[in-house]
């Protein structure tokens, strides 16, 4: 091994449960008992509705409560939350009893949706997203550090209520923004919001204007430093079994994105090969490799936090997921230095 990294980067899990691939919800729940023995930092799972088949966890918070129960120092995060679905009062009260009853364990990702299907089902204006995430954002942190807080938007009015439990991390449970367009970047920098970047597709859309936009108001780079990025991993003991992985993971995801196209009436994407994956989407290799492939992806973009994917939401079988989270965290984690709760708060 190569030494300990200089700069702690803190490696959280993501990308399990989507799309039911998962199995049964015992499964799930061993996998995350797994994860804290293991000494990953947190695992984050996305908010999705009103799909029978598809969708094993709609509720995110509901899950959450259980992850969070049965570990000891696993976090639990939200990626993303959809604001304009939710009363903001409601969202932020469950947010501050999830906070206590875990002892200050949860990471909050929020963001105001690109699935239309969801504002029909409801029977909202998917055109009044932007307006709705702004003013319950502004609710929710208001919520939280104020004894009594009021409203006078035009979607959530209200006059001197109080929510409770007051949340155990001040002054709120960390936030973060799923931004992509311009305004969503700009409006993540100037509140000084680190961003949650997206893997597919990458974080090359978001990256430059983010820093930017936090240049633009002033911002240092903290922002930056909390920001989490998301690969793929692919870990073996020996390279070539890794790379013979990750090979076979990027013939799955390049029929997957065929097969999305096609669903779209749309052409086909240009399929990636292994050097594509390798600059853009997977870290892949022996421990060392992905030691040095993570510090130098992360040093890229001045950040120290990680979401790896091990399953890649679902192609990759568990059994192989769970050797490689074994194995990284025998062999990778220990290198790289896992950032606590509370290192993050003053770095």
């Amino acid at each position: 091994m190569t030494g300990r990294a200089e700069t702690p980067i803190r490696v959280d899990l993501a990308g399990f449960a989507r799309e039911g691939r998962l199995g049964d919800h015992a499964e799930l729940m061993d996998l995350v008992t797994l994860a804290d023995r293991l000494g990953y930092g947190c695992v984050w799972f996305n908010e999705f509705h009103f799909s029978r088949d598809g969708i094993p966890y709609p509720s995110t918070l509901l899950l959450g409560a259980e992850i969070l129960a049965r570990t000891e120092r696993l976090r639990f995060g939200a990626s993303v939350l959809v604001l304009p679905l939710h009363h903001p009062l409601l969202l932020a009260e469950q947010i501050a009893q999830l906070d206590r009853q875990s002892g200050g364990r949860v990471d909050i990702g929020v963001g105001r949706s690109t699935d239309p299907a969801s504002f029909a089902a409801l029977g909202l204006d998917p055109d009044e997203a932007r307006p709705r995430f702004a003013e319950a954002l502004r609710v929710m942190i208001a919520a939280w550090t104020m004894d009594m807080s009021s409203n006078d938007g035009p979607v959530w009015p209200f006059r001197n209520v109080a929510v409770g439990p007051p949340p155990v991390q001040y002054p709120h449970p960390p936030l973060y923004m799923a931004a992509v367009s311009a305004d969503s970047i700009d409006a993540a920098a100037q509140l000084g919001f680190p961003l949650l970047y997206s893997l597919e597709p990458n974080e090359d859309r978001q990256a430059a204007p983010y820093r930017e936009a936090l240049a633009r108001h002033g911002r240092g780079p903290e922002p930056l430093h909390r920001s989490s990025l998301s690969r793929y991993v692919l870990v073996a003991a020996r390279r070539e079994a890794a790379l013979a992985q990750l090979d076979d993971l990027t013939q799955s995801l390049n029929a997957a994105r065929a097969r999305r196209a096609a669903a779209r009436g749309a052409a086909p994407p240009a399929p990636r090969d292994r050097a594509e994956m390798l600059a853009g989407y997977a870290i892949a290799g022996d421990p060392d490799d992905c030691i040095e492939q993570i510090r130098a992806l992360c040093a890229r973009h001045m950040s120290r936090s990680l979401r790896a994917l091990f399953s890649a939401n679902g192609l990759i079988p568990m059994p192989q997921a769970r050797e490689a989270m074994r194995l990284f965290s025998a062999q990778v984690l220990p290198e790289l230095t896992v950032l606590t709760p509370e290192m993050e708060l003053i770095s």
